[in-house]
């Protein structure tokens, strides 16, 4: 069944999220920096009859509300976890793509009882970004694959044509139409562009920047997803994660850096086999669940 479009309302923002509410073991999914919720469909879909399965748009990105401020890695974590509060979980196992395997691997330092496990999708900025590099800044939006359907662009025939070079979008799939389609809209001057802002853009770069992800040791059940084609292809990448991450596994998958879109069928089937061995890790009996 497809996910219903639910919306949670805090006092500060709007996060707008789908549902697969056909499971119990919960599962929270986290897409990566300009991306949105539907990125997951296809996991969502081939998880469904096991998990109750949540995805939320993170703050500044689909159609949640995008402040002109606030892109701090706690306002996301604090987001989340009211998120899973509202649902009445008390932890759910994490799968994080990209920027956001860094929000995941700082939110298990600090809160390490609301993860049961965590699944990083090669995820990059792990490191605190020495300041020098903000000069590159401006140099990086433009070249950065990710960044380049920001637009604006002058119709959706242009976007839509952008698109299709993309590395996301490679074989123009139903799929990847679905989350392109979901990520653009119409704006005010009539051009086209990204949902996901500028302003959140700027922000979230100097977060990242500014804070480091790795710093202690967890021991939380991970595994580190390193697609063939991804941005995590050496050895020396993976020395933080194999440092910090006592309890972790790696697992090479084909596809680029959006393995759940352009290798679907094996990335599901690879994120399955995980979280089937940490199964009933962190449940919670039905007495003491949250209300």
């Amino acid at each position: 069944m497809p996910p219903v479009r639910q919306t949670l309302f805090k006092s500060d923002i709007e996060l707008s999220y789908l549902e697969w509410n056909k499971g119990e073991e919960p599962l929270l999914l986290l897409h990566g920096m300009a991306d949105n919720a539907v990125v997951w469909s296809s996991l969502g879909e081939y998880l469904e009859p096991k998990y109750h399965i949540i995805a939320p748009d993170m703050r500044g990105h689909g159609d949640s509300s995008k402040p002109e401020e606030d892109y701090t890695f706690n306002s996301a974590i604090a987001d989340l976890e009211a998120l899973m509060d509202s649902v009445r979980w008390s932890s759910a196992h994490i799968i994080a793509h990209s920027w956001s395997g860094k929000l995941a691997a700082i939110w298990a330092r600090q809160n390490p009882h609301r993860l049961r496990s965590m699944i990083l999708v090669d995820p990059i900025f792990i490191w605190k970004i020495p300041s020098i590099f903000k000069l590159t800044f401006p140099f990086l939006y433009r070249v950065l694959p990710f960044l380049q359907g920001m637009g604006p662009f002058a119709s959706y025939e242009i976007a839509e044509a952008k698109a299709q070079q993309m590395s996301q979008y490679q074989d123009w799939t139903q799929l990847q139409q679905q989350v392109f389609q979901a990520g653009i809209e119409e704006k005010i001057d009539g051009s086209w562009g990204s949902k996901f802002t500028i302003a959140a853009r700027d922000r979230i770069f100097e977060e990242v920047m500014r804070v480091p992800g790795l710093t202690t040791e967890i021991d939380i059940p991970s595994l580190f997803i390193q697609p063939e084609k991804g941005v995590n292809r050496q050895e020396w990448q993976l020395k933080p994660y194999k440092k910090y991450l006592k309890n972790l596994k790696v697992q090479q998958v084909p596809g680029n850096h959006w393995a759940f879109l352009t290798k679907p069928e094996e990335f599901n089937q690879t994120v399955e086999t995980f979280l089937q061995q940490q199964k009933g890790r962190g449940r919670v009996p039905k007495s003491e669940e949250m209300y």
